[in-house]
């Protein structure tokens, strides 16, 4: 007979939605989707959302998060919505934070 912390934790896995797959870090998936194919630099793109360079920078190279006003401004210029750029970031976070509880036990 299995526990029920042990039909929790399978449970838990089937319903995971990376799959056992890392997600792409939302910078990741800014430089890949959107500044490499519209040959957009970081600096341009920083200075059409009127933020630094060092911002868009440290985004493109998971060094910081997108924030709720980030979100806004990618979603103004690239005509997505914010809550997509939102829905990357905190899937990032859900899977660094599975990995440190993972790590820890």
């Amino acid at each position: 007979m299995t526990s029920l912390t042990d039909r929790a934790e399978r449970a838990s896995a089937l319903l995971s939605p990376w799959q056992g797959r890392r997600p792409e870090h939302p910078g990741r998936l800014l430089e890949r989707c959107y500044l490499i194919p519209l040959h957009i630099s970081q600096t341009a793109l920083a200075r059409e959302l009127g933020i630094s360079r060092r911002r868009i920078n440290e985004i493109v190279n998971g060094q910081r998060a997108i924030t709720a006003d980030t979100a806004l401004k990618l979603a103004a210029f690239f005509r997505t919505t914010p809550m997509f750029w939102l829905e990357k970031q905190q899937l990032w976070e859900l899977c660094e934070a599975g990995k440190r509880k993972k790590s820890a036990h």
